[in-house]
């Protein structure tokens, strides 16, 4: 697959209802590790990075721990993030956000939305 803006960066079908993926994926000319997540037929998209100590957050790769309340929770620090926005809600980096990517969902595929 591409890794570029308007690139094809995942199937629809490769990400669980409900559930976590991440991709490598090149975003202003860096490559950068993506958490994809599925609700429905919408995804909404991350840069894998925690805001309160520049982590990864999966424990292992693709692999993302959530909590009792279904927030994406940081492996590290623990810091727990709400699914819409983005934003931390508990733990260190709380009122902070993930930095959002733009990704669109056409014909059961994932791809990067060109900045303009």
């Amino acid at each position: 697959m591409e890794t570029s803006a308007g690139a094809v960066i995942a199937t629809l079908d490769a990400i669980p209802d409900g559930g976590f993926a991440a991709v490598d994926a090149v975003i202003e000319g860096a490559p950068e590790s993506l958490i994809l997540h599925r609700a429905g037929d919408q995804v909404r998209a991350w840069l894998n990075i925690c805001p309160h100590a520049g982590r990864r957050l999966d424990w292992a790769p693709g692999q993302f721990l959530t909590s009792r309340d279904g927030l994406l929770v940081c492996a590290v620090h623990g810091a727990s993030f709400e699914l819409v926005r983005g934003e931390c809600v508990a733990g260190p980096c709380r009122g902070d956000s993930l930095r959002a990517v733009a990704v669109a969902v056409h014909e059961g595929q994932v791809r990067l939305v060109p900045r303009r």
